[in-house]
């Protein structure tokens, strides 16, 4: 989850929305790979979720990881909520549930990515080993009630904890169970924009399927392989799904703001307070007339958390968000990364990758994410198993990466970090699938033994 943006700036016609995305335009030299990743805190004792309270809670961790990074804090009230990086740019943030999650800061390379991500959990482990605390990436929490999960002392997850259920069965375990991994990746001009959201959109269900790796609910297999992806699709119609608009023509950052400022809002940042406003129009708020706040205009900060609430298979801001992918290990982490910057940053592979979802349907392309969840790789999508799509994607990826030709000290290219997808694919397996064969195996119907040859 981002960090709540700052900037007063009114807002006063809706050019100014237009124009505040067209300013994530970017000359290809300048196009960098942002990774977030998702993860749950557990005590290493009984295996429970960490709550923020206490000496070894979530707020001790968030406090010994400021003293040994020396990051800025960031504060609610008198918690701290997270920490910001002034110089690189990442920042460590919370989800509802206590998530601990990694924003990546804006690198040139996924080696720069592993980098990060290495010095990363080696400074968590650091901090969280004395407090009893370890992590788990996976998709979904496998042995935890809805019940069972803390609640971080965040205003806006207040907020969305009370809505959520009127607008889906799900929410509240998107928020509270989920994990996932994102990468975030630039275009250069609108027209740039709108080829890679649509190749991404149509494609984001072969991440999903590639990614899948949360096949358990409170113990048991859940009948998913990615039952994250499931949950969202009962979620909130209103902010979530594939956008089938986004294939039509005209389809631009107008449109695109037009989508937004037709999704209800969730709150308003004033001050240092969240003020409810779940339901109400982001329209009336631009002109003065929302009713929780009368008379109040709107900001460019508003629009930034506005458009944060927004959850799509991919999501546009000032960068394309890939949101497809449940958490998982390490090699995971960035595989992710590498995928679509293969696919992505490379004109040729971002070629091939549209003349192969071009022909899919809108209908097509809404089957094939409903049926992913529980058919992985098995789905079918305009005569083709995923798992075919997914062996072509992963050729075009590894050409990408190996045309961007970015070496590391050894001289390895990008395409090293495409090995466990292709590894998995040859096995004609995913991550979930192999979590079974252990569940209903050597583990003998326990799901605890994830909390040992899972853990990070």
């Amino acid at each position: 989850m981002a960090r709540d943006q700052v900037d007063l700036t009114p807002i006063e016609r809706r050019d100014d929305l237009i124009n505040w995305i067209a300013q994530g335009i970017k000359p290809k030299s300048q196009f960098r790979i942002g990774t977030e990743h998702e993860k749950f805190a557990f005590t290493l004792e009984g295996r429970h979720p960490v709550p923020y309270e206490g000496r070894r809670g979530i707020g001790a961790l968030l406090e010994g990881m400021q003293l040994l990074l020396g990051w800025e804090p960031i504060t609610e009230g008198p918690n701290i909520i997270g920490l910001f990086d002034v110089t690189g740019g990442g920042a460590i943030t919370l989800e509802p549930g206590g998530q601990f999650e990694l924003s990546g800061a804006q690198v040139e390379t996924v080696h720069q990515t592993s980098s990060e991500l290495m010095a990363h959990l080696a400074q968590v482990h650091e901090v969280a080993r004395p407090l009893g605390i370890g992590f788990l990436g996976i998709g979904m929490a496998p042995t935890w009630t809805r019940a069972e999960m803390p609640q971080m002392p965040k205003g806006r997850y207040k907020i969305m904890t009370a809505y959520m259920p009127k607008v889906g069965t799900l929410g509240l375990d998107m928020m509270y169970r989920t994990c996932t991994v994102q990468t975030n990746l630039d275009f250069s001009s609108e027209a740039d924009m709108v080829k890679k959201l649509r190749v991404s959109l149509a494609l984001q269900p072969v991440a999903t399927a590639l990614f899948a790796n949360s096949p358990f609910t409170e113990g048991k297999p859940n009948g998913f392989l990615s039952f994250r992806a499931e949950i969202w699709r009962h979620t909130d119609k209103d902010r979530t799904g594939m956008l089938p608009w986004a294939f039509e023509p005209g389809m631009g950052f107008e449109r695109w703001v037009d989508y937004a400022l037709d999704v209800p809002m969730y709150f308003i940042k004033h001050g240092d307070a969240y003020v409810d406003v779940a339901g109400q129009s982001f329209r009336d708020l631009m002109k003065g007339k929302l009713a929780a706040m009368p008379g109040a205009r709107a900001t460019v900060s508003d629009w930034s958390n506005h458009i944060s609430t927004i959850f799509p298979e991919v999501r546009l801001k000032r960068y394309l968000e890939m949101r497809g992918a449940d958490s998982g290990p390490r090699p995971n982490l960035l595989a992710l990364p590498a995928l679509w910057a293969g696919i992505l940053y490379d004109e040729v592979s971002l070629g091939g990758a549209w003349d192969l979802v071009k022909p899919w349907t809108a209908e097509e392309r809404q089957k094939l994410r409903d049926a992913v969840p529980k058919e992985g790789l098995t789905a079918v999508v305009h005569g083709r198993a995923v798992r075919e799509i997914a062996t072509d994607v992963l050729k075009l990826a590894r050409a990408g990466l190996a045309r961007r030709r970015q070496l590391d000290a050894f001289g390895r290219d990008e395409t090293r970090y495409l090995e466990p997808l292709e590894d998995r694919l040859a096995r004609r397996t995913t991550a979930a699938e192999e979590l079974l064969a252990k569940f209903h195996g050597p583990w003998a119907g326990s799901v605890e033994p994830i909390f040992t040859e899972q853990a990070y």
